[in-house]
């Protein structure tokens, strides 16, 4: 198998992704997660938004906040429904917060929503941004190792992702996976056709089987028979829950920082704990 970019191994970078908290609360504890995992250095952390950019405000509030702190923060952009004006005007304001990078998506249509707008896919955003704004942004792409769930197949997946890419990507995120080798046989396939950007492994802790079965079903991520049934079988232990899912994240780790994967991305939940705990067994904290 090749290897993706290589890094050494003490100095594996780490990034993070939050969603936006919808109350006071919640941003209250976000600010303390973030204080927590800052720790580990992070190159940047992401921020989501839901469908149509229901939380759109939040994102950016957000990467203030973020970048207030003195991190690098990318928020999530997703292009389907929009217009090009409302676009270019977005990132004007990202532009204008000093944002020098993005994660660029299509996104879900919001429900009841009857065009894709101006936008189609993830690549005729990237391809907007770097026509708008030259090279001031690092432009993010997602990467679905187990293909994308509305994908027609393997092949109109990867060809997919090499049009984002070839639009003017800079790196990518793949979606989190359980099974190293999906993520090892996209990028050699990807290598093969002429792909050499940094694909950044998505790293799912495991704190809760529900949780995780749900998200899993919903955006198309395999979790393996053997994992899944353990879940099951520890019913509502959280204790046993949370040191099998410590175990398996952190030897999956191991595995893709051994091939040489240009970092890891995780995907937080705004929680710190498993994270962090991760991370030291890795030796990066």
């Amino acid at each position: 198998m090749s290897t993706p970019h290589h890094t050494s191994a003490c100095s594996l970078a780490v990034s993070f992704e939050f969603f936006p908290p919808k109350t006071p609360e919640g941003v209250d504890k976000l600010a303390a997660v973030r204080q927590q995992l800052y720790a580990l250095k992070p190159q940047y952390c992401s921020v989501t938004y839901g469908a149509g950019g229901s939380t759109q405000e939040g994102t950016l509030q957000t990467v203030r906040a973020i970048l207030a702190e003195g991190v690098d923060a990318a928020p999530h952009f997703s292009c389907i429904g929009a217009s090009k004006d409302s676009i270019r005007e977005k990132l004007q304001q990202f532009r204008a917060a000093g944002v020098r990078r993005i994660v660029a998506l299509r996104g879900d249509l919001p429900s009841g929503y009857g065009g894709f707008g101006e936008f189609r896919y993830a690549s005729d955003l990237v391809a907007f941004i770097r026509e708008e704004t030259g090279n001031h942004f690092h432009i993010e792409v997602a990467a679905y190792p187990e293909m994308h769930p509305q994908a027609r197949s393997p092949e109109a997946d990867l060809d997919a992702f090499v049009t984002k890419v070839r639009a003017g990507a800079d790196a990518a995120i793949t979606q989190y996976f359980f099974n190293p080798d999906a993520y090892f046989r996209f990028v050699d396939e990807v290598h093969a056709r002429g792909v050499d950007i940094p694909i950044v492994p998505g790293i799912m802790p495991i704190t809760s089987s529900a949780q995780l079965l749900r998200f899993s079903d919903a955006c198309g991520a395999e979790v393996p028979r053997w994992i899944r049934t353990r879940l099951m079988s520890f019913g509502d232990d959280k204790a046993s829950i949370q040191a099998f899912g410590l175990d398996v994240v952190t030897q999956l780790c191991e595995r893709l920082r051994a091939a040489g994967v240009p970092g890891l991305h995780f995907y937080t939940m705004n929680q710190a704990g498993a994270t962090l705990e991760i991370c030291r067994r890795l030796g990066l904290a």
